[in-house]
């Protein structure tokens, strides 16, 4: 693509060219799927085609996809389409690839695959990333949780995950896996001797998660068990690195059922 009044010199060069194309005020992720007599069409993944006069085209009406956001990248900080197209795009690219962790900067940002994925929480993941820091592999909420478990030590303050999204898009399993993973970390910075002990705590904690979502729960589009409330749960470390107690508070978000996509930001 060069210049837009006359912007395809010839057919063979654009054929199956990844464009993005910019139809009611968004950007859609396309190819160029045929160039003859002057008309062009573009088609999108999900098989839409476009028709348009080559020379009724514009720079904002039609731009080359990137390199970064037709193969998909890890960071989406390194994508260099910046708008929501790419963003969304980007996410689908790795969903279909059962890459469901994508990292902008150091926010995690997860898709549901409702499905399990062999492998990606077992004990060898546990041990991979708290071998690691941020950002050295692959996106993943076990590598949220022990950048937070060890800055801890390294910052000398208390830390904060936040976790919010839509009604099902998975905030009470990323919740239990982020306490699944800081409890493992617990139990591996105690000596033989104390972990018996102390794997009570950890485990009533991890247990209480069932029990608070039995009540209070509502049916919504995309989850039959939607909570209607907020959870704050802190956790209490000793400098030793293991959890000596915690407590979980609940703050009401909705008064009434609602059946809809609603956003639990808290």
């Amino acid at each position: 693509f060069s210049g837009c009044s006359g912007f395809i010199p010839h057919s063979n060069d654009v054929q199956g060219t990844a464009v993005w194309l910019r139809e009611n005020g968004q950007h859609l992720p396309c190819f160029v799927s045929a160039c003859v007599g002057g008309v062009i069409n573009f088609t999108t993944a999900q098989g839409q085609v476009y028709t348009y006069k080559v020379n009724a085209l514009t720079r904002e009406k039609v731009a080359v996809m990137h390199a970064s956001s037709v193969d998909g990248v890890e960071d989406m900080a390194s994508l260099a389409d910046l708008h929501e197209g790419a963003i969304m795009h980007n996410l689908h690219i790795r969903y279909k690839q059962d890459c469901i962790y994508t990292f902008i900067g150091s926010i995690l940002v997860s898709v549901n695959p409702y499905k399990p994925i062999s492998g990606l929480y077992d004990k060898k993941a546990m041990e991979d990333y708290g071998a690691h820091q941020l950002g050295e592999l692959a996106p993943h909420i076990f590598a949220i949780a022990n950048e937070c478990y060890h800055c801890l030590w390294k910052r000398c303050d208390n830390q904060c995950v936040l976790i919010s999204g839509e009604s099902g898009a998975g905030k009470t399993e990323s919740t239990k896996l982020l306490l699944k993973y800081l409890s493992a970390m617990s139990q591996h910075s105690l000596e033989a001797t104390a972990k018996e002990r102390m794997s009570q705590v950890e485990q009533a904690i991890l247990e209480s998660s069932p029990i608070m979502e039995a009540f209070g729960n509502a049916k919504t589009v995309y989850n039959n068990n939607s909570s209607r409330f907020g959870k704050f749960i802190q956790l209490n470390f000793c400098h030793q690195g293991n959890i000596q107690g915690g407590r979980i508070i609940d703050c009401i978000l909705h008064s009434t059922p609602i059946q809809s996509r609603n956003a639990h930001t808290f």
